[in-house]
């Protein structure tokens, strides 16, 4: 069982340009959140700073952290590896601070079959319709049109994965979506009454799917 001051795990999962990694900035700001930066051997993008985004690392020295046992979890997304420390997060947890998890449906799996004795709270987002995601994914940094059009099929795929998580939130709102991830992560924490409807998210994944 959980001790009581340790820390909770939350995992933010979504397909590519669904807005996970605004959500978890906003909810890092909360007190006694911390996020855990991700190992990636892709290159940074013009917006990000290594060390404080992600540990930018070459593929021979992510192959060394995966035989030395070191991942939590790790993952081939879009052609590029991703992974997240065991040390740091087990460390954040035990001296009291909730960890956010930016990862894909793939690392999620893994850190849930770990079965860690920490709390865990797994949100997947979507965005409000393949249209809007589709501009969202076109406008950041991705210029190549061709790229964007990737990251469309493969959200097919991703969507799919909704069904594994504890909460889905749609994310028409960067605002008004953190909120609500905020009150459930409180519910949970708390123990109180949540305000979640699964099957308003089931219907909204038939009309993203259909």
């Amino acid at each position: 069982m959980p001790i009581e001051n340790d820390g909770v795990m939350i995992i933010l999962s979504s397909p590519s340009g669904a807005g996970k990694t605004s959500l978890v900035a906003l909810l890092s700001k909360l007190k006694n959140f911390e996020v855990s930066i991700s190992h990636t051997t892709r290159k940074p993008r013009p917006n990000e700073t290594p060390n404080q985004d992600y540990y930018f690392v070459n593929e021979e020295e992510f192959n060394r952290l995966i035989k030395n046992q070191e991942f939590l979890e790790y993952a081939k997304v879009f052609n590029n590896l991703y992974g997240t420390t065991r040390t740091q997060v087990i460390n954040y947890l035990n001296n009291g601070k909730n960890v956010l998890f930016d990862i894909d449906w793939q690392g999620a799996d893994q850190i849930k079959n770990k079965k860690l004795d920490y709390k865990l709270i797994t949100f997947f987002i979507l965005p409000p319709s393949k249209e809007i995601l589709f501009e969202r994914l076109s406008s950041r940094d991705m210029k190549d049109k061709l790229i964007a059009e990737d990251r469309m099929k493969q959200f097919e795929h991703d969507v799919l994965h909704w069904i594994n998580y504890d909460y889905v939130v749609i994310n028409d709102n960067l605002e008004s979506c953190y909120l609500k991830i905020k009150k459930l992560i409180e519910a949970e924490i708390k123990n109180g009454s949540k305000d979640y409807d699964k099957e308003f998210i089931r219907r909204h994944v038939e009309n993203l799917t259909s």
